[in-house]
Protein backbone atom coordinates (compact mmCIF):
# COMPACT_ATOMS: atom_id res chain seq x y z
CA UNK A 1 0.00 0.00 0.00
CA UNK A 2 3.34 2.13 -0.15
CA UNK A 3 2.52 3.45 -3.65
CA UNK A 4 -0.81 5.30 -2.45
CA UNK A 5 -1.37 8.80 -1.32
CA UNK A 6 -4.01 9.80 1.27
CA UNK A 7 -5.93 13.22 2.70
CA UNK A 8 -6.15 12.86 6.41
CA UNK A 9 -8.98 14.96 8.06
CA UNK A 10 -6.74 16.66 10.64
CA UNK A 11 -8.04 18.71 13.76
CA UNK A 12 -5.28 18.35 15.81
CA UNK A 13 -7.47 16.02 18.82
CA UNK A 14 -6.46 13.44 19.33
CA UNK A 15 -8.40 10.67 17.20
CA UNK A 16 -7.59 12.59 13.61
CA UNK A 17 -3.76 12.64 15.11
CA UNK A 18 -3.60 9.06 15.53
CA UNK A 19 -5.01 8.75 12.29
CA UNK A 20 -2.54 10.69 10.89
CA UNK A 21 -0.05 8.58 12.52
CA UNK A 22 -1.77 5.17 10.98
CA UNK A 23 -2.01 7.34 7.58
CA UNK A 24 1.93 8.03 7.80
CA UNK A 25 2.75 4.45 8.33
CA UNK A 26 0.81 3.37 5.16
CA UNK A 27 0.58 5.55 2.96
CA UNK A 28 3.51 7.04 0.72
CA UNK A 29 2.69 9.93 0.69
CA UNK A 30 0.26 11.85 3.16
CA UNK A 31 -1.54 15.33 3.19
CA UNK A 32 -3.72 17.35 5.75
CA UNK A 33 -6.83 19.02 5.63
CA UNK A 34 -8.49 21.00 8.39
CA UNK A 35 -11.18 23.68 8.99
CA UNK A 36 -12.34 26.76 10.20
CA UNK A 37 -16.31 26.58 10.42
CA UNK A 38 -17.18 29.02 13.26
CA UNK A 39 -16.37 26.28 16.28
CA UNK A 40 -16.24 27.34 19.87
CA UNK A 41 -13.31 25.58 20.55
CA UNK A 42 -11.18 27.49 17.57
CA UNK A 43 -7.73 26.82 19.92
CA UNK A 44 -7.31 23.44 17.46
CA UNK A 45 -7.11 25.60 14.35
CA UNK A 46 -3.50 26.43 16.12
CA UNK A 47 -2.96 23.66 18.07
CA UNK A 48 -2.86 21.38 14.92
CA UNK A 49 0.08 23.86 13.46
CA UNK A 50 1.94 23.12 16.45
CA UNK A 51 0.84 19.10 16.28
CA UNK A 52 1.96 18.98 12.90
CA UNK A 53 5.60 20.51 13.34
CA UNK A 54 6.05 18.55 16.07
CA UNK A 55 5.41 15.23 14.48
CA UNK A 56 7.69 16.07 11.55
CA UNK A 57 10.69 16.77 14.26
CA UNK A 58 10.30 14.00 16.63
CA UNK A 59 9.63 11.56 13.72
CA UNK A 60 11.79 12.11 11.03
CA UNK A 61 10.35 9.02 8.66
CA UNK A 62 6.91 10.36 8.70
CA UNK A 63 8.53 14.08 7.91
CA UNK A 64 9.70 12.32 4.62
CA UNK A 65 5.96 11.29 4.16
CA UNK A 66 3.99 14.39 5.19
CA UNK A 67 3.07 16.73 2.36
CA UNK A 68 1.25 20.13 2.45
CA UNK A 69 -1.36 21.25 4.79
CA UNK A 70 -4.83 22.57 3.36
CA UNK A 71 -6.54 24.78 5.78
CA UNK A 72 -10.31 25.51 4.32
CA UNK A 73 -12.58 28.30 5.70
CA UNK A 74 -16.23 27.07 5.61
CA UNK A 75 -17.92 29.72 7.81
CA UNK A 76 -21.27 29.63 6.59
CA UNK A 77 -21.85 26.24 8.47
CA UNK A 78 -21.20 27.37 11.94
CA UNK A 79 -23.43 30.65 11.28
CA UNK A 80 -26.40 28.07 10.18
CA UNK A 81 -26.06 25.53 12.88
CA UNK A 82 -27.67 26.09 16.32
CA UNK A 83 -25.15 23.81 18.47
CA UNK A 84 -22.81 24.47 21.46
CA UNK A 85 -20.24 24.08 19.41
CA UNK A 86 -21.11 27.02 16.80
CA UNK A 87 -22.81 29.06 19.95
CA UNK A 88 -22.39 29.56 23.90
CA UNK A 89 -24.28 27.68 24.96
CA UNK A 90 -24.61 25.14 27.93
CA UNK A 91 -23.67 21.37 26.59
CA UNK A 92 -26.98 19.25 27.27
CA UNK A 93 -29.06 17.28 25.03
CA UNK A 94 -31.35 18.76 22.15
CA UNK A 95 -35.12 17.79 20.99
CA UNK A 96 -33.97 15.22 18.88
CA UNK A 97 -32.29 13.37 21.22
CA UNK A 98 -28.82 13.80 20.23
CA UNK A 99 -26.08 16.36 22.11
CA UNK A 100 -26.49 19.68 21.35
CA UNK A 101 -22.74 19.45 20.25
CA UNK A 102 -23.76 17.54 17.36
CA UNK A 103 -23.11 19.93 13.89
CA UNK A 104 -25.55 18.95 11.30
CA UNK A 105 -23.82 18.08 8.14
CA UNK A 106 -20.78 18.48 9.40
CA UNK A 107 -19.02 15.37 8.28
CA UNK A 108 -20.68 15.23 5.14
CA UNK A 109 -19.41 18.64 4.13
CA UNK A 110 -16.05 17.92 5.38
CA UNK A 111 -15.58 14.76 3.29
CA UNK A 112 -17.08 16.39 0.05
CA UNK A 113 -14.36 19.12 0.05
CA UNK A 114 -11.62 16.49 1.24
CA UNK A 115 -12.62 14.74 -2.25
CA UNK A 116 -12.94 18.13 -4.44
CA UNK A 117 -9.31 18.76 -2.88
CA UNK A 118 -8.25 15.52 -3.98
CA UNK A 119 -9.54 15.71 -7.07
CA UNK A 120 -7.07 18.55 -8.06
CA UNK A 121 -4.33 16.71 -6.20
CA UNK A 122 -4.53 13.36 -7.52
CA UNK A 123 -5.72 11.99 -3.83
CA UNK A 124 -8.53 9.71 -4.04
CA UNK A 125 -8.11 8.12 -0.11
CA UNK A 126 -9.62 9.78 2.34
CA UNK A 127 -9.02 9.78 5.83
CA UNK A 128 -10.97 10.32 9.11
CA UNK A 129 -11.55 9.59 13.04
CA UNK A 130 -15.00 8.79 13.00
CA UNK A 131 -15.92 5.97 15.31
CA UNK A 132 -19.37 4.47 16.33
CA UNK A 133 -17.45 3.12 19.32
CA UNK A 134 -17.28 5.30 22.18
CA UNK A 135 -19.34 8.60 20.46
CA UNK A 136 -22.16 10.53 21.20
CA UNK A 137 -24.45 9.09 18.52
CA UNK A 138 -23.64 11.87 15.19
CA UNK A 139 -25.45 10.39 12.44
CA UNK A 140 -22.63 11.24 10.55
CA UNK A 141 -19.96 9.42 12.31
CA UNK A 142 -21.67 6.00 11.82
CA UNK A 143 -19.86 3.40 9.19
CA UNK A 144 -22.82 3.13 7.21
CA UNK A 145 -23.27 6.65 6.82
CA UNK A 146 -19.73 6.97 5.55
CA UNK A 147 -20.27 4.04 3.19
CA UNK A 148 -22.88 5.66 1.18
CA UNK A 149 -20.97 8.80 1.47
CA UNK A 150 -18.36 7.30 -0.10
CA UNK A 151 -20.57 5.97 -2.77
CA UNK A 152 -21.97 9.08 -3.99
CA UNK A 153 -18.49 10.97 -4.08
CA UNK A 154 -17.28 8.23 -6.58
CA UNK A 155 -20.21 8.37 -8.35
CA UNK A 156 -20.12 12.83 -8.10
CA UNK A 157 -16.64 12.35 -8.94
CA UNK A 158 -16.71 10.14 -11.54
CA UNK A 159 -13.34 8.00 -10.01
CA UNK A 160 -13.10 5.53 -7.16
CA UNK A 161 -12.90 6.98 -3.78
CA UNK A 162 -12.47 5.95 -0.56
CA UNK A 163 -13.20 6.81 3.20
CA UNK A 164 -10.80 5.15 5.43
CA UNK A 165 -11.78 5.23 9.08
CA UNK A 166 -8.93 3.56 11.43
CA UNK A 167 -10.98 4.07 14.54
CA UNK A 168 -14.70 3.23 13.45
CA UNK A 169 -14.98 -0.38 16.09
CA UNK A 170 -11.76 1.27 18.26
CA UNK A 171 -12.90 2.70 21.75
CA UNK A 172 -10.80 5.35 23.21
CA UNK A 173 -8.80 3.28 25.27
CA UNK A 174 -7.88 1.04 22.13
CA UNK A 175 -6.89 4.83 20.54
CA UNK A 176 -4.66 5.67 23.71
CA UNK A 177 -3.11 1.59 22.58
CA UNK A 178 -2.62 2.51 18.66
CA UNK A 179 -0.68 5.19 19.24
CA UNK A 180 1.24 3.73 21.31
CA UNK A 181 1.96 1.06 18.71
CA UNK A 182 2.21 3.60 16.10
CA UNK A 183 4.82 5.69 17.56
CA UNK A 184 5.68 4.67 21.39
CA UNK A 185 5.87 6.68 24.36
CA UNK A 186 7.15 9.65 22.04
CA UNK A 187 3.98 9.96 19.89
CA UNK A 188 1.40 9.32 23.04
CA UNK A 189 3.55 12.46 24.76
CA UNK A 190 2.91 14.88 21.44
CA UNK A 191 -0.64 13.81 22.37
CA UNK A 192 -1.48 14.47 25.67
CA UNK A 193 1.19 18.19 25.33
CA UNK A 194 -0.41 19.35 22.06
CA UNK A 195 -3.55 17.78 20.73
CA UNK A 196 -7.01 19.19 21.65
CA UNK A 197 -10.12 17.77 22.22
CA UNK A 198 -11.83 19.76 24.65
CA UNK A 199 -15.03 21.44 23.37
CA UNK A 200 -14.73 24.43 25.52
CA UNK A 201 -11.61 25.12 24.47
CA UNK A 202 -10.08 25.02 27.10
CA UNK A 203 -6.02 24.68 27.47
CA UNK A 204 -5.53 25.89 30.83
CA UNK A 205 -6.15 22.86 33.08
CA UNK A 206 -3.15 19.96 32.49
CA UNK A 207 -4.56 16.56 33.32
CA UNK A 208 -2.34 13.27 32.92
CA UNK A 209 -4.70 12.89 29.57
CA UNK A 210 -3.60 16.25 28.07
CA UNK A 211 -5.23 19.91 28.45
CA UNK A 212 -8.88 20.44 28.95
CA UNK A 213 -12.22 21.21 31.30
CA UNK A 214 -12.34 17.80 31.94
CA UNK A 215 -16.23 18.26 32.12
CA UNK A 216 -17.38 18.08 28.75
CA UNK A 217 -18.06 14.92 26.88
CA UNK A 218 -15.13 15.15 24.70
CA UNK A 219 -12.93 15.55 28.13
CA UNK A 220 -15.14 12.64 29.82
CA UNK A 221 -14.40 10.17 26.92
CA UNK A 222 -10.85 10.54 26.67
CA UNK A 223 -10.09 10.66 30.60
CA UNK A 224 -12.13 7.75 30.83
CA UNK A 225 -10.46 5.95 27.69
CA UNK A 226 -6.95 7.11 29.25
CA UNK A 227 -7.61 4.99 32.87
CA UNK A 228 -8.93 2.27 30.89
CA UNK A 229 -5.42 1.94 28.86
CA UNK A 230 -3.56 2.51 32.09
CA UNK A 231 -5.15 0.24 33.94
CA UNK A 232 -4.99 -2.20 31.10
CA UNK A 233 -1.37 -1.57 30.69
CA UNK A 234 -1.07 -2.42 34.44
CA UNK A 235 -2.59 -5.55 34.58
CA UNK A 236 -0.38 -7.12 31.91
CA UNK A 237 2.59 -9.53 33.56
CA UNK A 238 6.18 -8.18 32.65
CA UNK A 239 8.88 -11.41 31.84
Amino acid sequence: MLDQRALVLFSGGQDSTVCLAHALETYAHVETIGFAYGQRHDIELRTRLTMLAALKETFPQWAERLGADHPLELPTLGRISETSLTREAAIELSQSGLPNTFVPGRNLLFFTYAAALGYRRGITTLVGGMCETDFSGYPDCRNETLRVLQAAITLGMDKPYEIVTPLMYVDKAGTWAMAERLGGPRLVELIVEHSHTCYLGDRTHRHEWGYGCGTCPACELRAKGWETWQRAKSSVPTS
